[in-house]
């Protein structure tokens, strides 16, 4: 909007004799003004004042219709201002023999009297003429206005142009709307805030929410802020709907369109709502459409949350709204702390006292919902009259509060700012007089302009102990509080100070706090924290799968799988435990993993060691009732010495057992297997010695036959020692390559870590035990053959079962030993060779036995022959 700046001839101006009269165009109804030495000019947002559309046909005075509407509880701004004026002009510490005054405007909430406010502050005393220096002048050296985003950029587009500084302590606008070097700003800037909503959705765990914004250009800069601050952080919008500006001709169709608003944020799962707009008009109209009967969708509670531009403000026609609705809502307030004698001097307020003041009585009028007398009016018969007597602190907190609020807060810096570097200015040293006018002190030092100079680099306490001061950017460098609002029945509220977002704090874990057990939460959520999340936290033990088609933070809840485990809520994946640990059954935490080994403290190692004993005396007693009797015909048949080599090769086997159980030592580790698969294969090669023995015995009976030079000991024993070298080779070369060696081994099993012995090369482990395996086949295939050959004596039938069960028990072993995981291998190993060996024990020697010790008189040759 363009300002038109009107001006007089300057010849029309002579001998001080002013002849440029002319009417104001438009006056200022409102107005409140006190001399001074220097004048510090406000522009208040208080009252709203409605228009009709200017179409040059009258007067402009004659199109302002209706009555003001007021912003009652705004009147604290206009008497922070004047509080913190009369505080300093009487403090003798500061500006001496300098009285400051002021004259504040309203600004109607309109972009015509911002701009006329504006120039009448430049104008000479009582007349609209700018740019002239005709008369009594106001001096003025500063001014503090704009409460709303778009007031600061009128104010400023006037003021820049004389480089007067414009303190604004509401919404800030733009850096690209504002490029005046002599604008400063009360409030830090928004980013801060932006990254407080952020910390303070996390805190709570609120991931899915609802917003409503102005759609304005300030709207869509908070839109687009959030959107690049929110979504990094892992928070999703269930909603985001714009708030337009509600026009009387479009009353329904606005009413219409809140309708669908209020009917969304209803059925939303959303619970935590963030709301941008600079009124708290628009969400009171949005609350109270089920008490209008415009839907009778009940109202739900939710947690508002509300930036720094918005109070709990309550218009003359929403005197009796219930303001319940907010009830628990958080709201990221200016930071503001109690100074002493503000609440004595807003209680001392009469508008029979400051007639100067030309707020009060409009104020009055429409928060105490009286009428002062006018003059000659005939009407007497007014409803109440105001008697001056009505108190401030029974106003409800929604019309007006006592205690300072955080924009009168920075109302009550600015001014002190200027003060402060006014007083700079006044006492500057000579090394900074330059700056003056030859260091003389004239109405000329005390220009706006030169005021910047020091007002860049002002830093004070103020009277609550609190440091001032801007940063590079003209902006203040003080923080948020976080308000908690708990509303009562009977309209009143309280502000409860529950956190803070501090940008001076040392440390990044101090920027901000939030005390939750303070905060009072609306009543539907039974003081439980309410949750708004799109889906259920994952507990620990799942991870997050996104939903397909909605926003990342919709997801399912999906069990750990084996091996891996969570431990925090809400993880993307499962994570596997370090290797010396394994989850526990909730998968949500890792237990250490026990080592273990087959050992002799245990059943199983026990068990084993016990009938390995067994066996191994079981064997020696056989030996021993060999040598006793081994003068007789049983013994003697079928090559004694490979009997007793046989036997004392299977008491080796059950001994070497033992090798098995304990703790896996280097040593162990390389004998067991060999010295297991050497006196094995000597026990095989003895039983196809004795096979083959029996054989050729029968070949060599027969008239003529050639066999019987191959019959004797000598074969036997090649027989033996042939095959037991084949092994001796197949064990040396395993050694030699790729020697077995004590290992841990933590995958096998999920919960344990077991030490074990590693084979080295399986090749080679499987070779000694392959060709074990093809000496018993080899022995069951010739003891297969000669079983029913005619001699008592003869042993391929006993051979024969016990090669079936040598062949059974490690055909059995393999699949069993690949399938067993830990000491359980050890001890299927263990086992088979014990079964491996009592087979071949019970089979050849438990008849001979029987024989010997049961049946003595079969043991003898005639009887045999007899038999025979």
């Amino acid at each position: 909007m363009t300002v038109l700046l009107i001006l007089c001839s300057y010849t029309a101006c002579k001998n001080q004799v002013f002849n440029c009269m002319m009417s104001d165009p438009l006056a200022i109804p409102n107005r409140y003004f006190q001399p001074g030495d220097l004048i510090i000019g406000g522009i208040a947002s208080q009252l709203m004042m409605p228009f009709e559309p200017n179409n040059f046909s009258a007067h402009p005075l004659q199109s302002v219709v209706g009555e003001l509407m007021i912003l009652a509880k705004n009147y604290q701004h206009t008497l922070a201002l004047v509080f913190a004026v009369k505080e300093i002009n009487e403090n003798c510490q500061i500006l001496p023999n300098i009285t400051l005054g002021f004259s504040i405007y309203d600004s109607y909430l309109s972009p015509r009297w911002t701009y006329r406010a504006t120039v009448e502050l430049l104008s000479t005393q009582d007349r609209f003429l700018p740019n002239y220096k005709c008369g009594t002048q106001n001096n003025l050296i500063s001014v503090i206005g704009g409460l709303y985003y778009l007031t600061p950029v009128f104010i400023a587009q006037v003021l820049g142009m004389y480089k007067v500084p414009q303190f604004t302590y509401g919404s800030a606008p733009a850096k690209d709307k504002i490029e005046s070097s002599s604008f400063y700003q009360m409030v830090p800037n928004e980013s801060y805030q932006y990254q407080g909503i952020v910390q303070l959705l996390l805190h709570f765990g609120w991931t899915w929410i609802g917003v409503l914004a102005d759609d304005t250009d300030k709207g869509d800069r908070f839109v687009q802020s959030i959107i690049s601050e929110f979504i990094p952080r892992g928070i999703c919008f269930d909603f985001l709907e714009r708030v337009e500006t509600m026009y009387v001709s479009r009353v329904f169709e606005t009413l219409n369109w809140m309708l669908k608003i209020y009917i969304i944020i209803m059925k939303s799962k959303a619970n935590a709502l963030v709301i941008y707009e600079e009124t708290i008009m628009h969400l009171r109209l949005l609350l109270y459409l089920p008490k209008m009967g415009w839907t009778p969708m009940e109202l739900k509670g939710k947690v508002w949350i509300m930036t720094v531009q918005m109070e709990l403000t309550t218009l003359t026609l929403q005197r009796t709204w219930d303001i319940q609705d907010i009830h628990g809502a958080l709201s990221f307030s200016i930071h503001s702390n109690k100074l002493f004698g503000f609440q004595n001097f807003l209680q001392s307020r009469n508008p029979f006292l400051t007639k100067e003041d030309g707020f009060i009585r409009d104020f009055w009028e429409q928060s105490f919902e009286c009428g002062f007398p006018k003059p000659f009016s005939g009407d007497d018969e007014a409803e109440k009259t105001c008697t001056g007597e009505e108190k401030l602190e029974d106003l409800p907190g929604a019309f007006f509060e006592v205690h300072m609020t955080g924009h009168s807060y920075n109302i009550y810096n600015a001014v002190y700012t200027v003060a402060h570097a006014l007083h700079t200015m006044q006492s500057c040293q000579p090394k900074c007089q330059r700056i003056l006018n030859g260091g003389r002190r004239t109405a000329e030092d005390y220009q706006p302009w030169k005021l910047n100079q020091f007002l860049k680099h002002v830093s004070f306490n103020n009277s609550a102990g609190e440091k001032v001061s801007f940063d590079k950017n003209r902006e203040s460098v003080t923080g948020f509080d976080i308000i908690n609002w708990v509303t009562f029945p009977n309209q009143t509220f309280q502000r409860v100070k529950v956190g803070k977002l501090d940008l001076q704090a040392i440390s990044p874990d101090q920027v901000f706090t939030i005390h939750e057990d303070a905060i009072t939460w609306h009543s539907s959520f039974n003081q439980a924290l309410p949750l708004s999340v799109c889906t259920d936290s994952c507990h620990p033990g799942h991870s997050r799968r996104k939903q397909e088609g909605k926003p990342f933070c919709c997801f399912y809840c999906i069990p750990c799988p084996e091996g891996k485990m969570s431990s925090k809520k809400d993880m993307d994946e499962c994570i596997k435990c370090p290797e010396d640990y394994y989850p526990n059954k909730g998968h949500d935490f890792c237990i250490s993993k026990r080592v273990t080994f087959l050992s002799y403290e245990e059943t199983l190692g026990i068990t084993l060691a016990i009938l390995a004993f067994i066996f191994s005396l079981v064997t020696a007693l056989i030996i021993g009732t060999f040598v006793r009797y081994h003068d007789t015909p049983i013994v003697k048949a079928n090559n004694q010495d490979l009997t007793y080599t046989l036997l004392i090769s299977l008491l080796l086997c059950f001994l070497c057992t033992l090798l098995f159980i304990g703790h896996p030592e280097k040593m162990m580790c390389l004998i067991r297997q060999i010295s297991f698969g050497l006196v094995f294969s000597v026990a095989v090669s003895c039983v196809l010695a004795k096979t083959i023995t029996v054989v050729l015995a029968f070949m060599a009976t027969k008239p003529g036959s050639r066999m019987r030079k191959w019959v004797g000991k000598r074969l036997a024993n090649t027989i033996v020692l042939f095959c037991s070298f084949i092994q001796v080779g197949i064990s040396t070369v395993w050694l030699a390559t790729s020697p077995p060696f004590p290992d841990v081994d933590m995958h096998s099993m999920a919960e344990e870590i077991v030490l074990e012995c590693n084979e080295g090369s399986v090749t080679m482990f499987y070779c000694v035990l392959g060709y074990m395996g093809f000496l018993a086949i080899v022995s069951f295939f010739v003891a297969f053959l000669a079983r029913n050959l005619p001699d008592s004596f003869n042993e391929a039938k006993f051979i024969t079962f016990s090669m079936l069960v040598f062949c059974s028990v490690w055909l059995s072993f393999v699949p069993t030993y690949l399938s067993s995981k830990g000491k359980s291998m050890v001890a299927v190993e263990i086992f088979s060779i014990l079964a491996s060996g009592a087979g071949l024990l019970g089979c050849i020697f438990f008849p001979k036995c029987y024989i010997i010790i049961m049946r003595p008189e079969l043991n003898n040759r005639d009887q045999l022959i007899r038999r025979h």
